[in-house]
């Protein structure tokens, strides 16, 4: 459908193209992968708002030119008074929609974080797009306009939501103006007080504008509402918050090293899958085959079971993750798999697990997706390159009236008991899906790359990355190929439904293929040609021994890759 995208000097691919034009004005403008980054995931909030939130998450990922590698772990906690036994005492072990699913606001600090530390440009320079897109406006597309169809009585459960959402009492239509007022005028005021600040230095007027946020009249009026609503969300743990630097996961594939975030979201399970696949045989494998589906299927079912087994915040709990990546540990993974047969539920976990955790398989066609995030990954003209997953839905919980903000409501991947691993309690963070990643090769290449799509998010990287280091594809034609996602694990949004044995699978496999996987026991639910339930993967690769920059972008949403 397009072609990749080679270029000598810089790159970006993000999960709208205003976005990646966004970023690629800031490059332009001598800012280096960092600012080009947190400018275009701001503006992802602005153009994604059925996905992603200025006061949601954005775990970030950053590989410096001189080789070092950090994660920014841009997720909140749950606040420090909610009772861990709220949801099961007064809700029936359910998380309801609202204020109650709300964890600390974590984008904008993590944003601010990132631009202090590594990038080059005032918070001002960067957020200035995300400014005029609110302010002005931008049309709407089909994707955010199918999302705000599916989810249109949920929008209608608060009249700030409605008002921002359904302008002139209905969703808007495709090519309409969507604009957002109250959002551009919150990040313009963070800007204004960075201005007020700047004559104290840059780093003076970054603190100015986080503090705008998290201690000033944004915060103050963020606790009200959520006081007024019956939430929990305090402005002490808005003023206390600040995100953590935490030590990327780094796993050794071939001639790679594959950086993922740690534990604290599904990073490790990209690491383990591509561990178990080759370690079942990759070697042998045609891509596509009946053989290659089925077996990286079950490697897939076998590294989310651990996910949902052991994952969570390693401030709370004992994740095991160097026994889950160790090479006993994946051969043991990966002799369980039958080559000849699907196994119909989620695998046993091997490793104690807390007993806490009931499978209880659901029925039925699968639920709506639930809207989540989007993605950005820049390499600047230096060798620096960012990776970051930006997220947060508006639907889930009540906009803040005359903000236009969601404060994060990413409560809803955990759990209801807290005794599982991801559970409920104060000052912890839930399980994240979001989870960029980048690849470092022997010869200096850096790859970085990622995707929206919840517990499809893995799935869709891993076979991108195997399409292009293992098969052999260029960037664009990896990403295009046909793809499937298992979801034979409970979802990690509430209410975590569970599909034992379902693989859902784009409808470009040969119709023998799927019979086959059928008759292997796979319970197979057809999706469209181009699915974005399979997510949506960006991806660039700095080729060391080509010379070249090669981007490309996933046509299965408005996703655009700008290379120069």
């Amino acid at each position: 459908m397009r072609p990749t995208l080679y270029g000598n000097r810089q790159a970006v691919s993000a999960g709208h193209y205003l976005a990646a034009s966004s970023a690629s004005a800031i490059l332009d403008a001598g800012g280096n992968a960092v600012d080009a980054g947190c400018c275009a995931g701001m503006a992802l909030a602005v153009l994604h708002p059925d996905e992603v939130n200025f006061a949601g998450v954005a775990p970030i990922m950053i590989r410096l030119a001189t080789g070092k590698t950090v994660t920014i772990a841009g997720l909140g906690h749950w606040p420090r008074s909610i009772p861990p036994d709220i949801f099961m005492r007064e809700h029936n072990g359910t998380m309801p929609v609202g204020v109650l699913r709300t964890v600390v606001p974590a984008a904008p600090d993590a944003w601010i974080t990132a631009l202090r530390d590594h990038g080059t440009m005032s918070f001002g320079e960067v957020a200035t797009s995300a400014v005029s897109l609110a302010r002005d406006g931008f049309a709407v597309f089909e994707f955010l306009h199918n999302e705000i169809v599916k989810h249109e009585a949920d929008y209608r459960l608060w009249p700030s939501n409605t008002e921002i959402f359904l302008p002139n009492g209905r969703p808007p239509a495709i090519g309409e103006r969507f604009v957002q007022r109250d959002l551009a005028a919150t990040i313009q005021f963070m800007i204004d007080e960075e201005k007020a600040h700047a004559a104290k230095g840059r780093a003076a007027g970054l603190e100015a504008a986080r503090a705008a946020f998290y201690k000033g009249d944004i915060a103050a009026r963020i606790v009200a509402f959520h006081k007024e609503q019956g939430g929990y969300l305090s402005r002490d743990d808005m003023a206390n918050f600040r995100c953590h630097y935490e030590e990327p996961l780094r796993t050794r594939w071939r001639d790679f090293n594959v950086v993922t975030c740690g534990p604290w979201c599904q990073g490790p399970a990209l690491a383990q899958a591509l561990l178990m696949i080759e370690r079942a045989g990759l070697k042998d494998l045609a891509h596509n085959s009946v053989d290659y589906v089925h077996i990286l299927t079950e490697v897939f079912k076998g590294a989310l079971a651990d996910r949902e087994y052991h994952y969570g915040d390693p401030r709370f709990v004992d994740t095991q993750i160097d026994k889950l990546l160790s090479a006993d540990h994946v051969a043991a993974r990966v002799k369980a798999v039958d080559r000849a047969r699907a196994v119909p539920q989620m695998p046993a976990a091997i490793l104690a697990h807390p007993a806490s955790i009931a499978l209880s398989p659901s029925t039925g066609p699968l639920p709506d997706r639930d809207p989540d995030t989007s993605y950005v990954c820049v390499v600047d003209r230096w060798g620096n390159a960012f990776s970051a997953t930006p997220s947060d839905g508006s639907w889930r919980s009540p906009v803040i009236p005359g903000l236009g903000i969601v404060p994060s409501p990413r409560g809803t991947q955990s759990r209801p008991d807290p005794r599982h691993p991801s559970g409920v309690a104060p000052g912890k963070r839930p399980r994240l899906t979001p989870n960029p990643a980048i690849a470092v090769r022997d010869d200096g290449s850096v790859v970085p790359f990622g995707a929206p799509g919840g517990d499809s998010q893995i799935q869709g990287m891993l076979q991108v990355f195997l399409n292009v280091f293992h098969f052999g594809m260029d960037v664009q034609e990896a990403i295009e190929a046909p793809r499937f996602v298992s979801l034979s694990f409970p979802s990690s949004f509430a209410p975590y439904d569970y599909f034992p044995g379902r693989l859902a699978i784009e409808s470009r496999f040969a119709p023998a293929t799927i019979n086959e996987l059928t008759g292997r026991g796979h319970e197979i639910f057809p999706l469209p040609d181009y699915s974005r339930r399979v997510s949506s993967v960006e991806m660039i690769v700095n080729d060391a021994s080509g010379g070249f920059l090669r981007a490309g972008a996933d046509p299965r949403e408005p996703a655009y890759a700008i290379v120069t």
